[in-house]
Protein backbone atom coordinates (compact mmCIF):
# COMPACT_ATOMS: atom_id res chain seq x y z
CA UNK A 1 0.00 0.00 0.00
CA UNK A 2 1.18 3.48 -0.92
CA UNK A 3 0.78 6.50 1.34
CA UNK A 4 -1.25 9.30 -0.22
CA UNK A 5 -2.95 12.47 0.95
CA UNK A 6 -5.78 14.85 0.13
CA UNK A 7 -4.15 17.52 -2.04
CA UNK A 8 -6.34 20.13 -0.29
CA UNK A 9 -4.40 19.51 2.94
CA UNK A 10 -1.86 21.98 1.57
CA UNK A 11 -3.19 25.49 0.98
CA UNK A 12 -0.98 27.26 -1.55
CA UNK A 13 -1.50 30.04 -4.11
CA UNK A 14 -0.87 27.76 -7.09
CA UNK A 15 -1.27 24.12 -8.08
CA UNK A 16 2.47 23.81 -8.59
CA UNK A 17 3.19 25.00 -5.06
CA UNK A 18 0.58 22.63 -3.68
CA UNK A 19 2.17 19.65 -5.40
CA UNK A 20 5.64 20.79 -4.32
CA UNK A 21 4.37 20.72 -0.73
CA UNK A 22 3.02 17.20 -1.26
CA UNK A 23 6.44 16.03 -2.47
CA UNK A 24 8.23 17.85 0.36
CA UNK A 25 6.10 15.88 2.80
CA UNK A 26 7.46 12.64 1.33
CA UNK A 27 4.19 11.71 -0.37
CA UNK A 28 3.88 10.68 -4.02
CA UNK A 29 0.14 10.11 -4.34
CA UNK A 30 -2.90 12.36 -3.94
CA UNK A 31 -6.65 12.35 -3.97
CA UNK A 32 -7.02 15.50 -6.05
CA UNK A 33 -9.54 18.29 -5.77
CA UNK A 34 -10.13 20.69 -8.63
CA UNK A 35 -10.20 23.54 -6.11
CA UNK A 36 -6.41 23.17 -5.95
CA UNK A 37 -6.29 24.47 -9.52
CA UNK A 38 -9.20 26.90 -9.48
CA UNK A 39 -12.15 28.30 -7.56
CA UNK A 40 -14.35 25.19 -7.31
CA UNK A 41 -14.19 21.50 -6.48
CA UNK A 42 -16.85 20.85 -9.12
CA UNK A 43 -16.18 23.45 -11.84
CA UNK A 44 -18.79 24.65 -14.27
CA UNK A 45 -16.36 23.92 -17.09
CA UNK A 46 -13.02 22.13 -17.47
CA UNK A 47 -11.15 22.64 -20.72
CA UNK A 48 -8.94 19.84 -22.07
CA UNK A 49 -6.04 22.32 -21.93
CA UNK A 50 -6.60 23.01 -18.22
CA UNK A 51 -6.87 19.30 -17.45
CA UNK A 52 -3.69 18.56 -19.42
CA UNK A 53 -1.82 21.24 -17.47
CA UNK A 54 -2.94 19.65 -14.19
CA UNK A 55 -1.79 16.24 -15.40
CA UNK A 56 1.58 17.62 -16.49
CA UNK A 57 2.09 19.32 -13.11
CA UNK A 58 1.57 15.97 -11.40
CA UNK A 59 3.69 13.93 -13.79
CA UNK A 60 6.62 16.34 -13.76
CA UNK A 61 6.83 15.91 -9.98
CA UNK A 62 6.21 12.18 -9.92
CA UNK A 63 2.90 12.58 -8.08
CA UNK A 64 0.17 10.06 -8.90
CA UNK A 65 -3.44 11.27 -9.01
CA UNK A 66 -5.16 8.27 -7.44
CA UNK A 67 -8.60 9.87 -7.69
CA UNK A 68 -10.36 13.19 -8.10
CA UNK A 69 -13.16 14.45 -5.89
CA UNK A 70 -16.59 14.61 -7.52
CA UNK A 71 -18.56 15.08 -4.31
CA UNK A 72 -22.01 16.64 -4.37
CA UNK A 73 -25.17 15.86 -2.42
CA UNK A 74 -26.74 13.09 -4.47
CA UNK A 75 -30.03 13.20 -2.51
CA UNK A 76 -30.24 16.94 -1.87
CA UNK A 77 -33.83 17.91 -0.99
CA UNK A 78 -33.86 20.37 -3.89
CA UNK A 79 -34.06 18.43 -7.20
CA UNK A 80 -32.31 21.27 -9.04
CA UNK A 81 -29.25 20.84 -6.83
CA UNK A 82 -29.10 17.15 -7.74
CA UNK A 83 -29.47 17.91 -11.44
CA UNK A 84 -26.69 20.46 -11.31
CA UNK A 85 -24.44 18.03 -9.47
CA UNK A 86 -24.97 15.39 -12.14
CA UNK A 87 -24.19 17.93 -14.86
CA UNK A 88 -20.94 18.91 -13.19
CA UNK A 89 -20.06 15.25 -12.59
CA UNK A 90 -20.37 14.66 -16.34
CA UNK A 91 -18.01 17.58 -16.94
CA UNK A 92 -15.48 16.15 -14.50
CA UNK A 93 -15.77 12.62 -15.92
CA UNK A 94 -15.12 13.92 -19.42
CA UNK A 95 -11.95 15.60 -18.15
CA UNK A 96 -10.55 12.52 -16.39
CA UNK A 97 -8.68 11.14 -19.40
CA UNK A 98 -6.89 14.49 -19.67
CA UNK A 99 -6.31 14.70 -15.91
CA UNK A 100 -4.68 11.29 -15.76
CA UNK A 101 -7.02 9.47 -13.38
CA UNK A 102 -9.88 7.00 -13.81
CA UNK A 103 -11.42 7.28 -10.33
CA UNK A 104 -13.97 9.83 -9.12
CA UNK A 105 -15.02 9.86 -5.46
CA UNK A 106 -18.66 10.63 -4.63
CA UNK A 107 -20.83 11.54 -1.65
CA UNK A 108 -24.01 9.46 -1.48
CA UNK A 109 -25.69 12.39 0.19
CA UNK A 110 -27.99 13.46 2.98
CA UNK A 111 -31.38 15.11 3.29
CA UNK A 112 -29.76 17.93 5.23
CA UNK A 113 -30.16 20.91 2.87
CA UNK A 114 -27.09 22.81 4.08
CA UNK A 115 -24.33 20.32 4.88
CA UNK A 116 -23.77 17.10 2.91
CA UNK A 117 -21.69 15.71 5.78
CA UNK A 118 -24.48 16.07 8.37
CA UNK A 119 -26.94 13.28 9.12
CA UNK A 120 -30.70 13.74 8.66
CA UNK A 121 -33.47 11.46 9.88
CA UNK A 122 -34.93 11.22 6.37
CA UNK A 123 -31.75 9.52 5.13
CA UNK A 124 -33.32 6.24 6.24
CA UNK A 125 -36.51 6.76 4.23
CA UNK A 126 -37.56 4.80 1.17
CA UNK A 127 -37.66 8.08 -0.74
CA UNK A 128 -33.99 8.77 0.01
CA UNK A 129 -33.04 5.31 -1.27
CA UNK A 130 -35.08 5.78 -4.44
CA UNK A 131 -33.51 9.19 -5.09
CA UNK A 132 -30.03 7.74 -4.56
CA UNK A 133 -30.88 4.97 -7.04
CA UNK A 134 -31.93 7.49 -9.67
CA UNK A 135 -28.90 9.72 -9.17
CA UNK A 136 -26.52 6.76 -9.11
CA UNK A 137 -28.02 5.34 -12.30
CA UNK A 138 -27.35 8.66 -14.01
CA UNK A 139 -23.85 8.78 -12.56
CA UNK A 140 -23.08 5.27 -13.76
CA UNK A 141 -24.26 6.11 -17.27
CA UNK A 142 -21.75 8.97 -17.19
CA UNK A 143 -19.06 6.64 -15.86
CA UNK A 144 -19.69 4.15 -18.66
CA UNK A 145 -19.61 6.88 -21.29
CA UNK A 146 -16.30 8.28 -20.09
CA UNK A 147 -14.64 5.05 -18.89
CA UNK A 148 -14.28 6.05 -15.24
CA UNK A 149 -14.88 4.34 -11.90
CA UNK A 150 -17.02 5.85 -9.14
CA UNK A 151 -16.03 5.37 -5.51
CA UNK A 152 -18.59 5.71 -2.70
CA UNK A 153 -17.82 5.69 1.01
CA UNK A 154 -19.90 4.25 3.84
CA UNK A 155 -20.29 7.37 5.99
CA UNK A 156 -22.64 7.54 8.94
CA UNK A 157 -23.87 11.04 8.07
CA UNK A 158 -24.97 9.91 4.59
CA UNK A 159 -27.67 7.66 3.16
CA UNK A 160 -25.06 4.89 2.73
CA UNK A 161 -24.23 4.83 6.43
CA UNK A 162 -22.98 1.26 6.83
CA UNK A 163 -21.12 -1.48 5.02
CA UNK A 164 -24.39 -3.43 4.75
CA UNK A 165 -26.12 -0.59 2.88
CA UNK A 166 -23.08 -0.15 0.65
CA UNK A 167 -23.22 -3.86 -0.17
CA UNK A 168 -26.93 -3.58 -0.92
CA UNK A 169 -26.36 -0.68 -3.30
CA UNK A 170 -23.53 -2.48 -5.10
CA UNK A 171 -25.70 -5.56 -5.51
CA UNK A 172 -28.68 -3.56 -6.77
CA UNK A 173 -26.75 -1.37 -9.20
CA UNK A 174 -24.82 -4.33 -10.61
CA UNK A 175 -22.12 -2.17 -12.19
CA UNK A 176 -18.38 -2.89 -12.33
CA UNK A 177 -17.93 0.89 -12.39
CA UNK A 178 -19.20 1.33 -8.82
CA UNK A 179 -16.60 0.68 -6.13
CA UNK A 180 -15.92 1.41 -2.47
CA UNK A 181 -13.79 3.96 -0.67
CA UNK A 182 -13.14 2.49 2.77
CA UNK A 183 -12.60 4.74 5.79
CA UNK A 184 -12.34 2.89 9.07
CA UNK A 185 -13.08 6.07 11.05
CA UNK A 186 -16.51 6.62 9.47
CA UNK A 187 -18.26 3.38 10.35
CA UNK A 188 -19.43 3.76 13.94
CA UNK A 189 -22.89 4.98 14.87
CA UNK A 190 -23.55 6.18 18.38
CA UNK A 191 -23.03 3.36 20.87
CA UNK A 192 -21.04 1.20 18.44
CA UNK A 193 -17.46 2.09 19.33
CA UNK A 194 -17.22 -0.83 21.76
CA UNK A 195 -17.81 -3.11 18.76
CA UNK A 196 -15.01 -1.53 16.74
CA UNK A 197 -13.15 -4.71 15.80
CA UNK A 198 -16.35 -6.56 14.93
CA UNK A 199 -17.60 -3.71 12.72
CA UNK A 200 -14.25 -3.33 10.97
CA UNK A 201 -14.14 -7.05 10.20
CA UNK A 202 -17.75 -7.09 9.01
CA UNK A 203 -17.13 -4.08 6.77
CA UNK A 204 -14.12 -5.63 5.05
CA UNK A 205 -15.90 -8.99 4.77
CA UNK A 206 -18.79 -7.31 2.96
CA UNK A 207 -16.84 -4.85 0.82
CA UNK A 208 -13.24 -6.01 0.57
CA UNK A 209 -13.70 -7.41 -2.93
CA UNK A 210 -14.86 -4.01 -4.23
CA UNK A 211 -12.34 -1.58 -2.74
CA UNK A 212 -10.92 1.11 -5.02
CA UNK A 213 -9.43 3.41 -2.36
CA UNK A 214 -8.78 3.48 1.39
CA UNK A 215 -8.71 6.52 3.67
CA UNK A 216 -6.55 7.01 6.73
CA UNK A 217 -7.87 9.23 9.50
CA UNK A 218 -9.05 8.70 13.08
CA UNK A 219 -11.76 9.27 15.66
CA UNK A 220 -11.99 9.68 19.42
CA UNK A 221 -15.71 8.95 19.88
CA UNK A 222 -18.50 7.38 17.90
CA UNK A 223 -21.15 9.13 15.85
CA UNK A 224 -20.16 11.88 13.40
CA UNK A 225 -16.59 11.81 14.67
CA UNK A 226 -14.18 10.66 11.97
CA UNK A 227 -12.30 13.91 11.65
CA UNK A 228 -9.07 13.42 13.56
CA UNK A 229 -5.62 12.89 12.13
CA UNK A 230 -4.45 9.28 11.72
CA UNK A 231 -2.73 8.01 14.85
CA UNK A 232 -4.25 10.61 17.18
CA UNK A 233 -7.44 8.73 18.10
CA UNK A 234 -8.64 5.27 19.02
CA UNK A 235 -9.03 3.52 15.65
CA UNK A 236 -7.43 0.06 15.74
CA UNK A 237 -5.00 0.71 12.90
CA UNK A 238 -3.22 -2.61 13.28
CA UNK A 239 -6.47 -4.47 12.64
CA UNK A 240 -7.69 -2.02 9.98
CA UNK A 241 -4.54 -2.41 7.89
CA UNK A 242 -4.36 -6.17 8.45
CA UNK A 243 -7.94 -6.50 7.20
CA UNK A 244 -7.17 -4.43 4.12
CA UNK A 245 -4.11 -6.57 3.43
CA UNK A 246 -6.17 -9.72 3.97
CA UNK A 247 -8.64 -8.45 1.36
CA UNK A 248 -5.69 -8.12 -1.05
CA UNK A 249 -6.01 -4.35 -1.14
CA UNK A 250 -2.75 -2.88 -2.43
CA UNK A 251 -3.90 0.61 -3.44
CA UNK A 252 -3.30 3.98 -1.80
CA UNK A 253 -3.91 4.84 1.85
CA UNK A 254 -5.07 8.45 1.60
CA UNK A 255 -4.48 10.65 4.64
CA UNK A 256 -7.06 13.34 5.35
CA UNK A 257 -8.85 15.02 8.22
CA UNK A 258 -5.53 16.55 9.28
CA UNK A 259 -3.86 19.94 9.42
CA UNK A 260 -0.66 20.54 7.47
CA UNK A 261 1.23 20.73 10.75
CA UNK A 262 0.16 17.14 11.48
CA UNK A 263 1.36 15.73 8.16
CA UNK A 264 4.90 14.68 9.26
CA UNK A 265 3.55 12.76 12.27
CA UNK A 266 0.79 11.08 10.26
CA UNK A 267 3.08 10.08 7.38
CA UNK A 268 5.55 8.53 9.83
CA UNK A 269 2.75 6.84 11.77
CA UNK A 270 1.29 5.27 8.66
CA UNK A 271 4.70 4.34 7.25
CA UNK A 272 5.58 2.48 10.45
CA UNK A 273 2.22 0.71 10.57
CA UNK A 274 2.50 -0.40 6.95
CA UNK A 275 6.08 -1.57 7.46
CA UNK A 276 4.98 -3.71 10.37
CA UNK A 277 2.68 -5.66 8.03
CA UNK A 278 5.61 -7.00 6.00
Amino acid sequence: MQIGIFAKTFVRPTLEETLDAVKAAGVDCVQFNMACAGPSSMPDEISPECAAEIKQAHESRGVVMAAVSGTFNMIHPEPGKRTEGIRRLAMLAAACRHLGTQVITLCTGTKDPENMWRRHADNDSAQAWEELHRAMSQALEIAERHDVILGIEPEIANVIDSAAKARQLLDEMKSPRLKIVMDGANLFHRGELARMDEILKESIDLLGQDLILAHAKDLDHDGEAGNKAAGTGVLNYDLYLQLLRGAHYSGPMILHGLEESEVPFCVNFLREKLASLK
